[in-house]
């Protein structure tokens, strides 16, 4: 039961009499008139349970763009139901106009579309239905609430999505599809053709060149078929605030171009989301819809406030891939968890296996070192530099072991990691 305006109108009509006429026994018939008033209203309200609803969600769609709901309302009893609706969704579902009233006889079907505008990543569930039913004097409303199972389907926004057009051509050159082709260790033969300026002299095949009269030189691919396995650490330091998201929404950016990229490469690609557990995985992840995979799984994935278990991370990449491949862990570049927990796990990898290391750098460490204008500020930024050093003390004692670093802020990190697998995959060091 709701009353309404029209109540109170009508307790307030009635005190009118009560005052002009004081006394107990005037009191009780008003009260009485009110209470057979609002009964017969509550009477002639038809009940809203006779009401049969349905939610059809729209497809999945990715972080910041829209989808719908369609909200489907059947009268299935025998009387005409004037009804508020409110269709409620969880908050970060950014449901628009959700409440909206209608008119329905018996029989009679509505459907009625929602827009949504998600403001968070996950399965995004829908609240409890509310129907308001109201009698043609509108005194008290009948209200029911109840559960219309629906969730719409966010995935990550994958913005870096724009840089692997170019990424891809630069794949294609190395391929052999266009007229480059670069020579390295772990490529195999294409063709020959004829020597132009410029060519490494190594390549001239003498032979040939005999044959023909003219220098000629071999062209080369790189391999495909190579094994890249991708991890993103989802433990507490994945949890920490970094431009407009996090650490770990920036990793997700990383790793899905890298995906992407490796797969569009002949590849095979498998990516794992990691902390004390293995949270997810993906793989092999082929070029055939290597985006589709990959932003299923990592959807409903979010970091947990624990440390990474490096052992048992080290002992899945090895399950994954006993033979050589390309690993990258998208970790935080934190000094002491990389020497005591990371580095002293990693020897079984490091002689089988190429490791790389991308993190996200806090673009607000690079400003803070500058600004020295007041004896606070100095202290912030002695404090920022140091970060900063030893960020690249680090880099250069991992690169001294043969382990490659990315280190760049959350929008560079994606294309800067995607150009360190060309560089390796141009050497024919993968």
């Amino acid at each position: 039961m709701a009353p309404t305006w029209r109540f109170a109108a009508l307790v307030a009509l009635a005190a009118v009499p009560v005052m002009l006429v004081p006394g107990w026994h005037a009191a009780g018939l008003v009260i009485a008139g009110v209470l057979l008033i609002s009964a017969l209203d509550w009477l002639l309200t038809p009940n809203p349970a006779a009401i049969a609803a349905q939610r059809t969600p729209g497809r999945q769609v990715r972080l910041g763009e829209e989808t719908t709901s369609t909200l489907t309302l059947v009268n299935e009893g025998g009387r005409t139901q004037r009804l508020l609706v409110r269709d409620a969704w969880v908050p970060s579902a950014g449901a628009e106009d959700v409440r909206f009233r209608t008119r329905l006889r018996a029989g009679e079907r509505e459907e009625r579309v929602l827009r949504l505008v998600p403001r968070r990543r996950g399965v995004l569930p829908a609240d409890r239905l509310t129907l308001r039913s109201s009698s043609w004097l509108g005194i008290l409303n009948r209200q029911r609430s109840f559960a219309v199972p629906a969730a719409i389907r966010v995935m990550p926004p994958f913005l870096s999505r724009r840089h692997l057009p170019s990424k891809l051509a630069k794949l294609r050159e190395l391929d052999g599809r266009t007229a480059t082709m670069i020579r390295g260790m772990g490529t195999e033969f294409d063709s020959l053709r004829e020597y132009v300026r410029g060519d490494d002299v190594r390549s001239i095949d003498w032979r040939a060149t005999a044959r023909a009269r003219q220098l000629t030189v071999r062209t080369w691919r790189p391999e495909r078929d190579r094994r890249v396995v991708i991890v993103i650490d989802s433990s507490r330091l994945a949890a920490r605030r970094s431009g407009a998201g996090t650490v770990f929404d920036a990793a997700l950016e990383a790793g899905m171009l890298l995906s992407a990229l490796a797969a569009g490469g002949g590849d095979r690609v498998d990516l794992l989301v990691a902390d004390a557990r293995v949270r997810t995985s993906a793989g092999p992840i082929t070029a055939h819809d290597p985006l589709s995979k990959v932003s299923t799984v990592l959807t409903e994935v979010e970091p947990e406030l624990i440390d990474a278990d490096w052992n048992a991370i080290t002992s899945a990449v090895m399950r994954i891939s006993a033979q050589h491949a390309f690993v990258v862990f998208i970790t935080a570049l934190d000094p002491a968890t990389i020497a005591e927990d990371m580095l002293p796990a990693l020897p079984a990898l490091r002689a089988r296996h190429t490791i790389a290391i991308a993190s996200v750098a806090d673009p607000e460490l690079a400003d803070m070192s500058q600004d020295v204008f007041s004896p606070a500020q100095a202290y912030r930024a002695a404090a920022a530099e140091r970060e900063l050093l030893e960020t690249r003390s680090l880099i250069h004692a991992l690169s001294e072991m043969g382990i490659r670093s990315v280190h760049e802020e959350p929008d560079e990190l994606a294309p800067r990691l995607a150009d360190l697998y060309i560089a390796l995959k141009a050497t024919g060091r993968l």
